[in-house]
């Protein structure tokens, strides 16, 4: 009998983990101007926050390295991979080195490959995942929707950032309220990302 994660989110037991948020994916997946917009926004979030960010680059000789717009000013690891999932000594070393991490905010590309596979190597060590899915996409949106439901039934939560944000600041007297809600005041897009799950 599993309990039901309630995907509580508090900053100092959080991290974020941005994954292959990179320039040759732009032409290929599916809203990524959306996905890299809400990306920066959960960036500068966690930096507010002060919470440890990881990212990841597939092969970034062949792909490039990740987009501008996303700025990664103060990463705890910006690492090249090959592997698709996240999950690498490098990245276990680092969440071993964050006293009580507990939560693993996931976004960037391709949900069906690399988030996915990250997500499930990091659920199978105990930590609990939340993807963001405004912030996350395919090349094609039936792999998406199908890894998205495929994640969620492993009680994986697949939320949004603006969830999340309000949910790591949980009180309008949080010091960074405003900050954050000057963040989110002009809502994420919605695109079509919202398929009929």
């Amino acid at each position: 009998f599993q309990m039901t994660t309630l995907g509580n989110l508090t900053p100092s037991s959080t991290v974020f983990f941005c994954c292959d948020m990179q320039e040759r994916f732009r032409p290929a997946i599916k809203y990524f101007g959306d996905i890299i917009s809400v990306g920066q926004r959960l960036l500068q979030g966690a930096r507010l926050l002060g919470i440890p960010i990881i990212v990841t680059e597939q092969y970034p000789k062949g792909l490039g390295s990740t987009v501008q717009e996303i700025d990664l000013t103060g990463a705890k690891l910006v690492l090249p991979k090959t592997k698709f999932s996240m999950v690498l000594p490098e990245v276990e070393a680092a969440l071993a080195e964050i006293p009580g991490v507990r939560s693993v905010v996931l976004f960037g590309v391709e949900t069906h490959v690399c988030i996915q596979q990250t997500a499930l190597e990091l659920v199978g060590r105990g930590l609990e995942v939340h993807i963001v899915a405004d912030a996350t996409s395919s090349r094609s949106m039936m792999d998406r929707m199908f890894a998205l439901e495929r994640l969620a039934r492993t009680g994986i939560i697949v939320t949004t950032s603006e969830a999340i944000l309000l949910q790591l600041v949980a009180d309008k007297e949080h010091p960074k309220f405003k900050e954050i809600q000057n963040l989110i005041k002009a809502s994420a897009p919605e695109s079509g990302l919202l398929s009929k799950v």
